[in-house]
């Protein structure tokens, strides 16, 4: 298939998954992480309507937001940012979805020139192998994350094991959607805790029927 029936059908799947949630239409963005194909694959995707595009290197990012400047996008920030990193990229994107300590977020607090929305980074399966804050860790880093005025925690993003079961997944996806609903009710200054990213191309049905409004897509827009 070439990339226009690919990126029909993940829209088309996506939708059905969000018929079937008995969800609107309009609750879920689709990110396409665009990691592992070069700028011209990206323009295409723009060109065939999508909107949202997400990196997790440094080096990728800062070259495909050059080339792709002066094109309709809305940029993702999505990896690991070491904190000596930040002030390279952080102006430039508009979501950053892995705020994975506080030491992070003070180092945005300085380096950024406006609010930088961002997801809290949650591990619920608490795998040594994954960043975030584990849920017994949330309310004391939002506590020392209150102080910081250019940070605006939009909302929770986590991630799955790779190997995990369809039960697994559900687990973690509906603890992490519980998790968001609860914060949001806190309503503390600039932590809205609206948004909920999560859900890959391996997932994102699952995450989508727990309450995903964004859904970080790859895989299934180039395999």
């Amino acid at each position: 298939m070439d990339l226009k029936t690919h990126k029909d059908v993940v829209y088309s799947q996506v939708a059905k998954a969000i018929e079937k949630a008995a969800r609107r239409p309009n609750d879920v963005t689709i990110v396409a992480v665009t990691k592992t194909v070069d700028i011209q694959t990206t323009a295409q995707l723009i060109d065939l309507g999508v909107t949202d595009f997400a990196e997790n290197r440094v080096d990728k990012f800062l070259a495909k937001h050059q080339a792709l400047k002066d094109r309709p996008v809305r940029w993702h920030f999505i990896g690991s940012l070491q904190r000596r990193k930040v002030k390279e990229i952080i102006n430039d994107i508009d979501y950053f979805h892995a705020l994975d300590s506080v030491k992070l977020a003070k180092e945005i607090d300085k380096r950024a020139d406006h609010p930088i929305k961002c997801f809290l980074q949650v591990n619920i399966s608490q795998e040594e192998s994954k960043h975030g804050f584990l849920v017994s860790e949330i309310d004391q880093a939002l506590n020392e994350i209150a102080a910081l005025s250019k940070i605006e925690l939009v909302g929770l993003m986590t991630m799955a094991p790779l190997k995990a079961s369809n039960e697994e997944i559900n687990r973690i996806f509906l603890t992490a959607s519980q998790l968001r609903q609860t914060l949001a009710q806190a309503n503390r200054k600039r932590m809205p805790f609206t948004e909920l990213s999560m859900g890959m191309s391996n997932d994102y049905p699952i995450a989508i029927k727990n309450g995903a409004t964004y859904v970080r897509i790859g895989t299934a827009f180039f395999k």
